[in-house]
């Protein structure tokens, strides 16, 4: 990867890991495969791309690897283990790389989205076993996900974010984007663990 990156770019300015999808389901119901295809894409693809562009940043002291990430790295919630897994990988490991990198000129950001109008529940991956002691809850969840995604944030705002991001003279390491997950994360910061999953857990019993 990085021979093929390094052969075709002299230059890089800024990256932009954005590939990814979302796995579904309750943690027992997930088959082993699906889960490391979830990491697979999410996490190893970002960091082998991220790997091989660094040489280029690294010569000519500069660049932006922004790693568009998701409120999902913040916080978990029911039905999501695989899929917060692999976020809550990405926020640790780009905290982690912007004090290796900030020596050479190089900024880490991470763009952290609440539910954007795309496709992305179109292509969801719902795992669950035939009468599955979780069916209930991840009915719930799947109907919750619906009505998040129909006030979800317009694509642009993401763009957007990026662009001021990438742009600004000491861009932050985080930028939330969207009125729902400000909400839940300020939710999360001013609530101890326990009252957190209260409400988490009366969100699935209402």
């Amino acid at each position: 990867m990085q021979q093929s990156i390094t052969n075709e770019a002299t230059t890089i300015d800024v990256l932009v890991n954005n590939a990814g999808y979302g796995l579904m389901g309750a943690f027992e119901d997930l088959p082993m495969e699906e889960i490391k295809a979830q990491f697979e894409t999410n996490l190893f693809g970002l960091i082998r791309i991220t790997q091989g562009i660094l040489p280029i940043m690294r010569k000519q002291n500069s660049g932006f690897i922004v790693n568009i990430s998701s409120g999902a790295g913040r916080f978990g919630y029911p039905g999501g283990s695989a899929y917060v897994g692999t976020k809550f990988a990405v926020e640790g490991l780009s905290e982690s790389i912007s004090y290796e990198l900030e020596p050479f000129g190089i900024k880490v950001i991470l763009i952290e989205p609440g539910f954007v109008k795309t496709n992305f529940q179109q292509a969801m991956i719902r795992s669950q076993h035939p009468n599955s002691p979780y069916s209930q809850m991840m009915q719930k969840r799947a109907a919750a996900s619906t009505q998040f995604f129909q006030s979800g944030s317009e694509p642009e705002l993401v763009a957007k974010t990026v662009l001021t991001a990438i742009n600004a003279p000491n861009p932050n390491l985080r930028y939330l984007v969207g009125k729902d997950v400000e909400e839940w994360v300020k939710s999360k910061n001013s609530m101890t663990d326990a009252e957190f999953h209260d409400m988490m857990m009366k969100d699935l019993s209402d």
